[in-house]
């Protein structure tokens, strides 16, 4: 750090509860983050994830189940 930089008056972590509250961060491992290298690709992604899930949990399964395979 640079011996201009004065920080002797600073407060450590006046705004961290700020930053917490309107903060979500999520660390994706590489190879996700070269599918998805924005956040917007990543919400485009979840939401419609999320409509899938959603639009399964409206529909009841039928009796026997559902059977899950996974991939190969």
């Amino acid at each position: 750090m640079k011996a201009e930089y004065d920080f002797s008056a600073g407060i450590r972590g006046k705004y961290a509860d700020q930053y917490n509250r309107g903060t979500n961060v999520v660390l994706l491992e590489p190879v996700i983050s070269k599918a998805f290298p924005d956040s917007k690709s990543v919400n485009d992604a979840l939401r419609a994830l999320l409509a899938i899930a959603t639009g399964m949990e409206a529909r009841k399964p039928p009796s026997g189940g559902m059977k899950i395979v996974p991939f190969a």
